[in-house]
C-alpha cells in the first residue's frame, strides 16, 4: 500500500507542544486506519512564490499548522488558497 502523503503548512518548532501533538495525532490516525503515512512539515517562506507553490499538488492533504504565527504569512495564505483551488483536502486548526 503506498503511504498518503500529508504536508503540514507551518514552521516546525520542536519546543512548540501542539506541533508534536500534530504529528502523533496523524501517526495515531493512520495507525488506527492500517494506513502508511509520511509527513512532511512544509515551511511557509517558500510559497511566496508562484514557482514552489505548485509543488503542493504532491500531497492527498493538507493541514494548517496550530501554533502560529508563521514564519511567512503570505506563503501560509498562498498555501492554503492553492488547496482550496485545486480541491486538495485542507484540515485548519
Amino acid at each position: 500500500m503506498q503511504p498518503l502523503s500529508i504536508g503540514i503548512i507551518g514552521d516546525f518548532d520542536a519546543a512548540n507542544p501542539t506541533h508534536a501533538a500534530t504529528n502523533a495525532a496523524l501517526q495515531h490516525a493512520a495507525h488506527a486506519l492500517s494506513t502508511p503515512i509520511d509527513i512532511a512539515w512544509l515551511s511557509t517562506p517558500p510559497y511566496e512564490s508562484e514557482e514552489q507553490i505548485h509543488a503542493l499538488k504532491a500531497y492527498h492533504g493538507l493541514w494548517g499548522a496550530p501554533g502560529s504565527p508563521y514564519e511567512s504569512r503570505d506563503g501560509a495564505i498562498n498555501a492554503i488558497r492553492y488547496a482550496r483551488e485545486h480541491d486538495i483536502p485542507f484540515l485548519g486548526t
